[in-house]
């Protein structure tokens, strides 16, 4: 149970920010002892992971922190992070071992797919409203939110229950207020 609610809480700020949580896995299975990565997951955390990682970090951190630049980096991450939040339950969970690895893919996807959703979303009202002023400041707390949640992802699984649930009522309202919205626009044409 504490791996599959590790591997969700990791999927979570895949979907802000991919290789944040991927580098903590790598960093945590390498240096820390927190985790134990097996393969074909342990490549995560081999030397020449651990660089390319830190590489597309790196990159990501400064591209999100660039209006319009976000953008394009957010249409092209709409494939990774997802990608990467799947990758993360399968490895943290020992997918085949424990869990199911087609259910461990779904959940990751689903989970940093839905939260990318909400990012890629949100981020043209905050380049429109701020004149892309806003951005790096939105940034900023995406990638410290990525962290504090991957953090307690790897030391205290148990507390993702509540980010869970507090991620489902968001997503839930945020879904209600969008239909809301287009029948207000249907019923006033």
């Amino acid at each position: 149970m504490f791996e599959l609610l590790t591997g969700l809480g990791l999927a979570m700020p895949a979907g802000l920010n991919a290789y944040i949580p991927l580098l903590a896995v790598a960093l945590a299975d390498r240096y820390f002892g927190l985790l134990h990565l097996t393969a074909p997951y342990d490549m995560i955390s081999s030397p020449v992971g651990i660089i390319v990682i830190t590489i597309l970090l790196i990159v990501e951190v400064l591209a999100d922190k660039i209006p319009l630049v976000d953008h394009v980096n957010d249409l092209i991450n709409s494939v990774v992070r997802p990608s990467a939040g799947a990758v993360l339950v399968m490895a943290s969970t020992g997918a085949v071992d424990s869990i199911n690895p087609i259910l461990a893919m779904v959940l990751g996807l689903v989970v940093a797919g839905s939260i990318h959703t909400v990012k890629a979303s949100v981020r043209p009202t905050v380049t429109a409203t701020t004149g892309g002023v806003g951005n790096p400041i939105v940034s900023a707390i995406e990638d410290g939110v990525a962290i504090a949640v991957t953090i307690m992802a790897l030391l205290a699984p148990i507390l993702i229950l509540g980010v869970l649930f507090a991620l489902t009522i968001l997503l839930i309202s945020l879904f209600r207020r969008r239909r809301r919205r287009r029948h207000m626009v249907t019923d006033q044409a």
